[in-house]
């Protein structure tokens, strides 16, 4: 995709003109595809729909679970994490086997705006190592930032509790959970109408001066999934940072697990460009609005999906709110 070089945000349609479709940065890219309302209702229904067929237990035990233990050589939950090397390399395997973790799932809606690349398969390589380099960026920051404080204060936090939970009330850990996912939830979506040019484009401005800067928005939120996280692997990292007191150490752990999280989407990404791309950039191409409709869908989808699941079903499953639609098996 060609990042936007133009300047802010979209002059709004006067009687009798053509509203302005310039670029204003990555995930607006100008065009205005049809039947806009469509693309919202759907998309926005693809993510209830996966929140009421969503298992946790088969994602982190089945799946995470088992990839971890396979990698680690031993059962992940009963091992005690001996030593800062262990630690770390626990900290990458746990992130690897947590990639489609209802808290992370969220990390795909980043692959449609990165896709587009042109040229020969070495020049899409390269191409499509540049918005991942962007991404890093602001995942590591934030990782590294919130493993930091983990191991320097991250006795006293809410995620290092292991209460159980009270039906009927909310725990700290919980609301936390809520109130990182949700607001990450809500960022996307309005990036996705954003991208629909529905609301105006939170990045039109800043993007003038740095076009990356929505992929290293997009990265922060990727690191912010770490502050929320309930995933039994990464609250069994979590204690062993804050217990070591080695903000060094927890900063690393926090890096490395945010790494592991995306490695099954950035290999996705980089094939689709280098193996598909240049079939997939004429398909793109060949009606301007496909990529604006293929960016805002599946926004919106882990949008959707990751607000609805975090903090209305979550309400339902601690019985605050009386029900939620759920499939049998989740």
């Amino acid at each position: 995709m060609t990042q936007a070089r133009s300047s802010g945000r979209a002059r709004p349609a006067v009687a009798g003109e053509a509203p302005d479709t310039s670029a204003s940065s990555m995930f607006v890219t100008g065009a205005i595809p049809r039947r806009r309302g469509l693309i919202v209702l759907l998309a926005s229904l693809i993510g209830f729909v996966l929140t009421t067929v969503w298992s946790a237990e088969f994602v982190d035990q089945t799946i995470g679970g088992n990839v971890a233990g396979t990698l680690l050589g031993h059962e992940p939950t009963e091992a005690p994490i001996a030593g800062m090397a262990a630690g770390i390399v626990f900290a990458f395997v746990s992130g690897l086997a947590g990639s489609f973790t209802a808290c992370n799932i969220a990390c795909f809606g980043a692959v449609a705006p990165m896709m587009g690349g042109v040229g020969s398969r070495w020049g899409r390589l390269r191409q499509s190592l540049r918005p991942l380099r962007w991404l890093a960026v602001g995942m590591v920051t934030v990782s590294a930032v919130y493993g930091a404080i983990v191991g320097f204060v991250g006795t006293s936090m809410p995620q290092f509790s292991t209460a159980p939970t009270v039906p009927g009330t909310l725990s700290a850990r919980s609301v936390q959970s809520m109130v990182v996912f949700g607001l990450i939830g809500l960022c996307m979506l309005y990036m996705g109408l954003a991208a629909l040019r529905l609301v105006p484009d939170p990045f039109g401005r800043i993007a003038r001066r740095f076009p990356n800067a929505p992929m290293v928005f997009m990265g922060a939120l990727i690191g912010g999934f770490l502050v929320g996280r309930p995933y039994p692997l990464f609250r069994q990292m979590f204690r062993d940072a804050a217990e070591s007191g080695n903000p060094l150490y927890g900063a690393a752990a926090f890096v490395l697990q945010s790494v592991g999280n995306i490695v099954i989407m950035a290999v996705l990404f980089i094939v689709l460009s280098v193996v598909a791309g240049g079939r997939l950039q004429q398909w793109l191409t060949a009606k301007p609005g496909r990529i604006a409709a293929l960016t805002a869908g599946s926004l919106i989808i882990a949008g959707a999906f990751t607000f609805l699941y975090w903090d209305v079903r979550l309400l339902a499953r601690r019985e605050i709110i009386p029900w939620y639609p759920t499939a049998p098996w989740s």
